[in-house]
C-alpha cells in the first residue's frame, strides 16, 4: 500500500510541476525567451485568488462554498495573459533572437513584480482558504487516503493540457502558431501576421502561469517570493523534455515528481532533490536535445 501511495504522491507533484511548466514551455520551449519573470505571474495569479476570497466570497455564498475559487481561475488566466501580452508588446518584442537580454530583463521585471506585490499585499506570507468540498481526502482502501485537493489540481492539468491540445492542433490560431515558431520567415511570407502570434503565445504562457498560481493556494501560503522556489524546477522540466516539444514536457514532468518522491522515501527532501537534479544532467549528456528530439529534415 505505501507503494501506492508514494505513486500518487509522485503523480501529484509531477502534476504541480507540469502546471508550473505549461506556460514556459510556451516562451522558452516554444519563443526561446528566457523568462525570469514566468515565476511572478504565478505569484500574480495566487494573489488573484486571495483577492477574489477576500471580495467576492461573502456576495458567492461564502468561503466555504468555493464559487469564487472556481471564477478566480479563469480571472487568474486572463489577467495574468494580459500582464504577459504588455511585457511582450513593451519589452520583449525587441529583444527576440537574445535570449541573455532576455535573461537580464525579464529578471528586472521579476524584482519590480515582486517589490509592487510587497507593496500592495505586504511581505508576510498569507493565507488563502481552501473551499469546503476540497477539505478532506478520498479513502481508496485502508491507509490509502487520496487528497481532494491534489485531486483536483491533477484533474485542473488535465483540463489544461485538453486546452492546449485543441488550441494547437484543432485550431486555426494553433495553426499559426506552430507555424511562426517553426520558421518565422516562411510563416510571414505566407501571410501569418507574426507580431499578433508572438503576442498571443507570450499571453498564453504568462495565463497558464497564473491559473497555477491559482493551483498552488491550495498548497500552501503566498507571498512576492512564491514564484521563486519554483522557477529553476520549471526550466528544469523544459529542457529535461525538450525545448519546444509540449509532450516531452509533460513527460518530464511526470517522471521528475515520481522519481523526486522515490528518493525521498529512502533519503531526505533535499538529497532526493540532488539526486533528482544529478540524474538529469546525466540524462542531458546523453541526450542533449532532450525526452522529445524535434524532427527536421
Amino acid at each position: 500500500m505505501i507503494w501506492l501511495l508514494q505513486a500518487f504522491n509522485g503523480l501529484s507533484l509531477g502534476s504541480i510541476l507540469l502546471m508550473i511548466s505549461l506556460g514556459l514551455a510556451f516562451s522558452f520551449g516554444l519563443m526561446n525567451v528566457i523568462n525570469m519573470a514566468h515565476g511572478e505571474f504565478i505569484m500574480a495569479g495566487a494573489y488573484v485568488a486571495y483577492l477574489f476570497q477576500h471580495s467576492l466570497a461573502a456576495t458567492l455564498g461564502g468561503v466555504d462554498l468555493g464559487l469564487w475559487f472556481i471564477l478566480a481561475i479563469p480571472a487568474a488566466f486572463l489577467i495574468t495573459a494580459a500582464l504577459g501580452i504588455l511585457l511582450e508588446v513593451s519589452l520583449i518584442r525587441f529583444l527576440y533572437g537574445r535570449p541573455l537580454d532576455t535573461l537580464l530583463a525579464t529578471w528586472g521585471v521579476g524584482l519590480i513584480l515582486q517589490q509592487t506585490a510587497r507593496s500592495i499585499f505586504g511581505a508576510p506570507n498569507v493565507q488563502v482558504s481552501s473551499p469546503a468540498w476540497l477539505s478532506g481526502a478520498l479513502t481508496v482502501a485502508p491507509g490509502l487516503m487520496l487528497p481532494y485537493k491534489r485531486l483536483f489540481i491533477i484533474g485542473l492539468v488535465l483540463l489544461c493540457i485538453g486546452g492546449i491540445y485543441v488550441l494547437l492542433y484543432r485550431t486555426s490560431n494553433g495553426r499559426r502558431i506552430r507555424a511562426a515558431m517553426q520558421n518565422r520567415a516562411i510563416a510571414s511570407t505566407l501571410g501569418v501576421a507574426t507580431r499578433q502570434v508572438d503576442a498571443l503565445t507570450f499571453g498564453l504562457g504568462a495565463g497558464l502561469a497564473g491559473v497555477a498560481g491559482c493551483a498552488l493556494t491550495l498548497v500552501g501560503p503566498i507571498g512576492p517570493a512564491l514564484g521563486t522556489y519554483y522557477i529553476v524546477d520549471a526550466f528544469m522540466v523544459v529542457v529535461l523534455g525538450g525545448v519546444g516539444r509540449l509532450p516531452g514536457t509533460i513527460a518530464a514532468a511526470l517522471l521528475i515528481g515520481i522519481f523526486n518522491t522515490l528518493f525521498e522515501l529512502g533519503t531526505t527532501a533535499t538529497l532526493g532533490k540532488v539526486l533528482v537534479f544529478l540524474l538529469i544532467i546525466a540524462f542531458l549528456q546523453w541526450k542533449p536535445a532532450g525526452l522529445a528530439a524535434l524532427r527536421t529534415r
